[in-house]
C-alpha cells in the first residue's frame, strides 16, 4: 500500500466560515499549496511579500505532503494589487476581509480525497468491506505521525528538556540536531551549529541559517542565555515541542483505556512514528455508543478527571513517562500545558470508496480513491490506514491488556482466520530511544530493514526449487 506517491494523491480542502467585514483590517486569502507545510508557506509569504510573520494567521496546520487548500489571514493590508498572486508552488486568491485574525474557530471541517496505490487485486476488492466496518465502528482519534515532527527528525521530545529547565539541551535539540531524513540546507545549518556549538561569533555559510538569526543574535549578546535564545523561536514551534509530548501521552492513555474495555482479540494494531496504536474491529452497540460520546483529556497541571477508568489510564500513561501532573510545568517561562478534552472517536463523514482501477505508477497493481470529511484536528492518514490495515506493512500484533476487558456479547459471525489479528502479547511500545539495540533505530533504518527483507524474499523466490 502506498499513499502520497504524487502530491495530487492527497488533497485537503479546508471548510471554513468567517464573518465578512468589508472594511476589516484582516485580508483573507485562499491558499493552494503542495509539497510545502503551512509553517513553511507562512515563512515564504512573510519573506516574499514583506509581511511580518506575526501579522499572518491561519485556521490550522496542514501537512507538507500532498496538495492543500486553506485560508491565510493578513493583518494590515493586501499582499499585492492583484486578487490572485502566484509564488512558485503557492497560489493565493483574495476572497474577503474580516475583523479578526483567523484561528481554529474558523474551521468547519476538512474534506479529503486520497488515492491509495500499489494494491493487489484482492486487496483492492476488500477496501469497500473494510470501509463499511469503519463506518460501523468509527476510528480512534489518535494523533498520527505528522504530530511528531521533532521526534521523526531525531530531536526527541524537546519538552523533556524544558520540564527540567534544561534550556541548553532544548536549544541544542532544536538548533544543532540535523535530521538524516533532511537533505536541505537547513540540515547543513544544524550540522554546522552541532560542530561549532558555543562559537556564536561564527556564521553558518548557508542562506537557510538566516531563519535562526533572532536566536543567534541573543546568544551573541549573552552566550549563556539559552532560555532567552529558545524563547526567540517562533511561538508555534515552541508550542509544538509541548504538544508532541502531550499528544504522545494522550495516545498512550487511550490505548490503556481501550485495552481495559475491549478484548484483545477484537483489536488490531498499527505502527506509527512514536510506537503503536490499537483500533477495534467491532464493538457491541452499547459500548460503541458510550465510546463515541466520550472524550479523553490532554493533560495539564490543573487537570481534574472524574471518571475513574479515564483517570487511571491517563495518569498511568503519564507515570510511564516518569511524570506526574505537577511536573507538567516549564519553570519561569511563558510556555505551558493546557488541559483540553479531545473526542476519543471520530466518524468519517460522507465516506466513499470508488471502484478500483489500474495503477499507472505500479505495474500490475490497483489503485482506489477514498473521499471523506473529518472535524478539525483529526488525521486523514489514520482513517486511510485503518481502512487499509490489512494491506499495510505497519500492522502488528496488539498488546494484551493486563486489565480485564468488559464482557462483550458473543457475535454470531467471526472474521475469517486470515483476517483476525493475533492476540499474542507483545512488549509495550517504547519511545524510540528506549528500543532494544537489536531493533533498527529511526525511521530510515526501519525503512532500510524492511526493504532488505523484501529484497531477500524476492531473491529467494527467483531461485529454482532445491537450490540454496
Amino acid at each position: 500500500m502506498k499513499i502520497k506517491q504524487r502530491p495530487e494523491d492527497f488533497v485537503v480542502r479546508e471548510g471554513f466560515r468567517f464573518e465578512a467585514e468589508p472594511e476589516g483590517p484582516v485580508w483573507i486569502y485562499r491558499m493552494d499549496k503542495q509539497k510545502v507545510s503551512t509553517l513553511q508557506a507562512l515563512e515564504r509569504i512573510s519573506k516574499e511579500f514583506g509581511v511580518r510573520r506575526r501579522d499572518l494567521s491561519v485556521c490550522g496546520l496542514k501537512d507538507k505532503q500532498g496538495r492543500t487548500e486553506q485560508l491565510v489571514g493578513v493583518l494590515g493590508g493586501a499582499l499585492g494589487d492583484s486578487e490572485v498572486l502566484q509564488s512558485g508552488d503557492l497560489r493565493l486568491k483574495l476572497i474577503g476581509r474580516a475583523a479578526q485574525p483567523l484561528s481554529s474557530r474558523n474551521i468547519t471541517a476538512n474534506r479529503f480525497e486520497v488515492t491509495v496505490r500499489d494494491l493487489s487485486p484482492a486487496e483492492a476488492e476488500r477496501v469497500a468491506e473494510s470501509a463499511a466496518e469503519v463506518e460501523r465502528t468509527g476510528v480512534v482519534n489518535y494523533f498520527d505521525s505528522q504530530r511528531f515532527g521533532f521526534l521523526k527528525h531525531g530531536q526527541g521530545f524537546i519538552a523533556r528538556h524544558l520540564l527540567r529547565a534544561d534550556w541548553e539541551g532544548a536549544l541544542k535539540a532544536f538548533l544543532a540536531t540535523p535530521s538524516e531524513l533532511d537533505r536541505s540546507d537547513d540540515a547543513k545549518v544544524k550540522t554546522f551549529w552541532r560542530d561549532h556549538w558555543g562559537e556564536w561569533q561564527l556564521r553558518a555559510p548557508q542562506v537557510a541559517g538566516k531563519r535562526y538569526a533572532p536566536i543567534l543574535r541573543r546568544l551573541r549578546e549573552d552566550p549563556r542565555d539559552f532560555k532567552g535564545a529558545f524563547l526567540h523561536i517562533d511561538r508555534r514551534l515552541r508550542m509544538m515541542a509541548l504538544f508532541e509530548l502531550q499528544s504522545f501521552v494522550w495516545n498512550e492513555g487511550v490505548k490503556r483505556y481501550l485495552g481495559a474495555r475491549i478484548p484483545a482479540a477484537d483489536l488490531i494494531g498499527l505502527r506509527y512514528q512514536a510506537g503503536a496504536l490499537v483500533f477495534p474491529r467491532a464493538l457491541p452497540r452499547e459500548l460503541r455508543d458510550d465510546l463515541w460520546n466520550r472524550t479523553f483529556p490532554l493533560l495539564a497541571p490543573d487537570s481534574q478527571i472524574e471518571d475513574t477508568r479515564v483517570r487511571d489510564a491517563a495518569l498511568g500513561a503519564l507515570r510511564a513517562q516518569g511524570l506526574g501532573l505537577e511536573q507538567l510545568r516549564v519553570p519561569d517561562s511563558p510556555l505551558f500545558f493546557k488541559h483540553e478534552e479531545r473526542p476519543m472517536f471520530i466518524r468519517p463523514g460522507k465516506l466513499r470508496v470508488h471502484p478500483p482501477r489500474p495503477d499507472e505508477l505500479n505495474r500490475g497493481k490497483r489503485k482506489v480513491n477514498l473521499s471523506f470529511t473529518l472535524p478539525p484536528g483529526a488525521y486523514a492518514t489514520l482513517v486511510v490506514r485503518r481502512v487499509l490495515w490489512f494491506a499495510t506493512e505497519s500492522a502488528r500484533p496488539v498488546l494484551r491488556s493486563a486489565a480485564p476487558a468488559e464482557a462483550a456479547p458473543p457475535r454470531t459471525s467471526r472474521p475469517a482466520a486470515r483476517d483476525r489479528p493475533s492476540s499474542r502479547p507483545t512488549a509495550p511500545a517504547r519511545e524510540p530511544s528506549q528500543r532494544p539495540a537489536t531493533q533498527p533505530q529511526g525511521f530510515l533504518a526501519r525503512q532500510r530493514a524492511r526493504k532488505a527483507e523484501r529484497a531477500a524474499r524476492r531473491e529467494a523466490a527467483r531461485k529454482p526449487p532445491g537450490t540454496r
